[in-house]
């Protein structure tokens, strides 16, 4: 029985022409300037039906099932570079999916209808100079001044820093310790006393940018709390889910291609006088690899499908995210050392897909966070 409908079919050929005709012809210029339009480019995407696609119809969502999200992703895996794709989720599936859930009516209509519409662009806020992946390590405050917040701190290595209009924050509203006493927080970026203090220069990704961001005395109204005061830690982890599943479902496309490039140049790569696809050891890493990346995609198809009926697929998203980020490390390494020196130049396309899959290890919760996770989640930490 297969997953996907001809509906589905006939919206992963219209992704792919806009990725064909739209996105890749622009990657290398996007590249060199270490930014991308997002807010031309989702506009765009936006009016083709790409955005919020399972979102209320109400808010400018589409109102779809959650597998064309997975049709989405798995397309969008096709860019020739990380950073369009990783820029896009942050938008899409990363700084909304809490506000689409639990922010009230009036929040969604001034924040997140734009959104979905292209007209503005969102960003997440979390991490803090000594707080990543311990979430409950952060220290960015607001506190109460009549029916405002009074916002002061610092988050860093935050993507779509330096063009976003709007910030989902969470932030400490009280003194409680660890998770408890944190709150999403809408913040607009033209709001006084918020700053980009410094666009990062990143070994990967380079096409995206990433800010450290500073809150001096900012001050926004207490109606821009997603959902209940006190229960950020809590809705932001809902919202980590929503990111890993997304971050995961490229992979297996994004993988396939770069095995399938360089199957095609060790075909054509002659070595000790035969091509060096003769050589056995390269033949079965590149089978092993393969088939690790199509259980990948089948396990993606599961959550996906899990999740549209209405599953907690915390714990296979947990799984899923440790092992896209681990695949795609071992296969851009494998792309790089079967091309040899060529692989190592910056004029092949091994070297940057070397370093954006880097990326994936780390953001959005490690590695060792993921293992962190499973092992409380089975009772053994």
């Amino acid at each position: 029985m297969t997953l996907f409908s001809t509906e589905h079919d006939q919206f992963r050929a219209s992704v792919r022409r806009f990725v064909d005709q739209r996105i890749n012809p622009n990657v290398e210029e996007w590249e060199a300037a270490g930014i991308m339009p997002l807010r031309e480019i989702i506009r765009k995407m936006a009016k083709l039906g790409f955005v919020g696609l399972d979102y209320d119809p109400e808010y400018g969502g589409q109102g779809a099932e959650h597998l064309f999200t997975l049709v989405l992703a798995e397309e969008l895996g096709r860019v020739d570079n990380g950073a369009f794709p990783m820029a896009f989720g942050v938008h899409n599936a990363m700084a909304t999916p809490s506000l689409h859930k639990y922010g009230s009516h009036e929040l969604k209509q001034q924040f997140l209808a734009p959104a979905m519409a292209g007209d503005v662009i969102a960003a997440v806020a979390i991490t803090e100079p000594e707080a990543g992946s311990d979430v409950a390590g952060l220290k960015t405050k607001a506190h109460r001044d009549g029916d405002d917040w009074i916002i002061n701190g610092a988050k860093i290595y935050i993507t779509n820093a330096v063009q976003a209009d709007w910030l989902c924050v969470l932030v400490r509203t009280s003194d409680e310790g660890g998770f408890k006493g944190m709150s999403q927080i809408i913040v607009p970026t033209d709001t006084p006393g918020f700053s980009v203090a410094k666009k990062l220069d990143k070994l990967g990704m380079r096409a995206s940018d990433t800010g450290l961001l500073s809150f001096d005395d900012v001050r926004v109204p207490v109606a821009n709390t997603i959902g209940t005061i006190g229960r950020g830690f809590q809705q932001q982890m809902e919202q980590f889910v929503h990111e890993r599943m997304w971050a995961c479902y490229s992979v297996p496309t994004t993988m396939d291609i770069a095995l399938t490039r360089t199957k095609d140049y060790a075909k054509q790569r002659k070595v000790f006088g035969a091509p060096l696809s003769s050589q056995q050891y390269l033949a079965y890493g590149y089978a092993e690899l393969a088939a690790e990346v199509d259980m990948l995609r089948v396990y993606n198809h599961a959550i996906a499908q899990a999740y549209t009926d209405g599953e907690n697929v915390t714990r296979r998203a947990t799984i899923a995210k440790l092992k896209a980020g681990r695949l795609a490390r071992q296969v851009a390494d494998w792309c790089v050392q079967v091309h040899g020196g060529v692989g190592y130049m910056e004029e092949t396309w091994t070297a940057r897909f070397f370093r954006d899959n880097r990326l994936l290890s780390i953001g959005g919760g490690a590695d060792e966070v993921m293992l962190r996770v499973l092992s409380s989640m089975d009772g053994f930490a």
